[in-house]
C-alpha cells in the first residue's frame, strides 16, 4: 500500500530549529532584516496554527468569523475608514501609531514573503487564513499592550505573542534577547518576563472581532482584554536603554527610520484628520444586529 502524501500545510507541522536558530542569528546580526523574523516564526510553527484555528471556532463570535474569513490586511489597510473612527479608539491609536512609525500592512507582507513560497502562505485554507490572521494584528498588539518598536519592546511583545499562541518562534525571539542581554545593567530579562505574564493573563486576542475591536475605546478595550496596567518594568527603563539591549554588534528589531518612509507606505495624512464619527459606520454592524 503506497503511503499517503503529506500536504504543504502538514509538512508545515515540522519544527526546524537549526533553520530558526540560523535565521535569529541573522537577526542579531543585521537589526534592519527584520524578515528574519517570519523566518523563524514560520521554522517554528509546529500545530500552533492549528491549535490557534481550533480555538477560534470554539469563541462566540470564532466561527463566523472562520466562515467569513476576513483579510485583517484589507481591513487596516483602509485608510480612509480608519480615518472616520473616534478619537481615542482603537483604530485611531493603531492609525497614529503607524503613521508615526512610518509602517504599512503591504511592506509587513513583502517582508513575510522574502524568501518563502507565497503560494504556500496564501492558499484558500483556514490555517493559512489564520496564520495572515497572526501577521496582522501585530502592530495593533503594539498599541493594545504598550509595547514600542524599540527591540526591547518587541522582545517584550515576543513572550506576550509566545504566551498568546503557543508558536516557539516567539519563545525563540523572547528568550534568545533575554539572553543576549545578560550584560546590560537593566532590569532587561525581567520586562521580557514581564511580557510573557502579561500574555498569560490577558484575554486570547487572537479570538476578537477586530472590526468591532478598532471602533471600541482603546481603555475600555484594554480594560475589557485584562490589559489596563502598563507595562511597568518596561516603561522603568529609559527609552535610550531600550534601544541597545542586546549584544552590542546587533539588536532585536531595528531602531525606526523615522527619516524616509516605507516602501508602499501612505503619508498618513488621512489619519491625521481623525474626528469622532460612528466606528467603521455600517462596516463595524455585526450581522444580523
Amino acid at each position: 500500500m503506497r503511503p499517503r502524501r503529506r500536504s504543504p500545510l502538514q509538512r508545515r507541522y515540522r519544527l526546524n530549529w537549526p533553520k530558526a536558530y540560523r535565521a535569529f542569528e541573522r537577526l542579531m546580526d543585521d537589526k534592519q532584516d527584520t524578515a528574519q523574523v517570519f523566518t523563524i516564526i514560520r521554522a517554528l510553527a509546529g500545530r500552533s496554527v492549528a491549535r490557534g484555528y481550533n480555538r477560534l471556532l470554539e469563541t462566540p463570535d470564532g466561527g463566523r468569523m472562520a466562515y467569513e474569513r476576513m483579510e485583517l490586511a484589507d481591513l487596516l489597510m483602509d485608510l480612509p475608514g480608519l480615518s472616520r473612527l473616534a478619537d481615542g479608539s482603537v483604530g485611531a491609536a493603531y492609525g497614529q501609531f503607524v503613521a508615526t512609525e512610518r509602517l504599512s500592512p503591504q511592506e509587513l507582507i513583502r517582508k513575510s514573503r522574502r524568501g518563502f513560497d507565497s503560494r504556500r502562505n496564501d492558499i484558500p485554507h483556514p490555517h493559512a487564513w489564520f496564520g495572515r490572521r497572526v501577521r496582522d494584528t501585530h502592530d495593533i498588539w503594539h498599541v493594545l499592550t504598550g509595547y514600542g518598536r524599540d527591540p526591547l519592546g518587541e522582545a517584550c511583545l515576543a513572550a506576550f505573542s509566545y504566551a498568546q499562541t503557543g508558536g516557539l518562534g516567539w519563545a525563540l525571539i523572547a528568550v534568545g534577547s533575554a539572553f543576549k542581554a545578560a550584560w546590560r545593567p537593566e532590569p532587561v530579562r525581567k520586562a521580557i518576563l514581564e511580557g510573557y505574564v502579561r500574555g498569560r493573563n490577558a484575554a486570547w486576542l487572537l479570538g476578537e472581532d477586530y472590526v468591532r475591536l478598532l471602533g471600541e475605546p482603546l481603555v475600555a478595550a484594554r480594560t475589557r482584554l485584562r490589559l489596563a496596567k502598563p507595562p511597568r518594568i518596561y516603561e522603568s527603563i529609559p527609552p535610550a536603554d531600550r534601544v541597545g539591549h542586546t549584544r552590542p554588534r546587533g539588536s532585536l528589531f531595528g531602531k525606526p527610520n523615522h527619516d524616509e518612509p516605507a516602501r508602499g507606505q501612505h503619508n498618513g495624512s488621512e489619519l491625521a484628520r481623525l474626528a469622532p464619527a460612528e466606528a467603521l459606520g455600517a462596516a463595524s454592524t455585526p450581522p444580523g444586529a
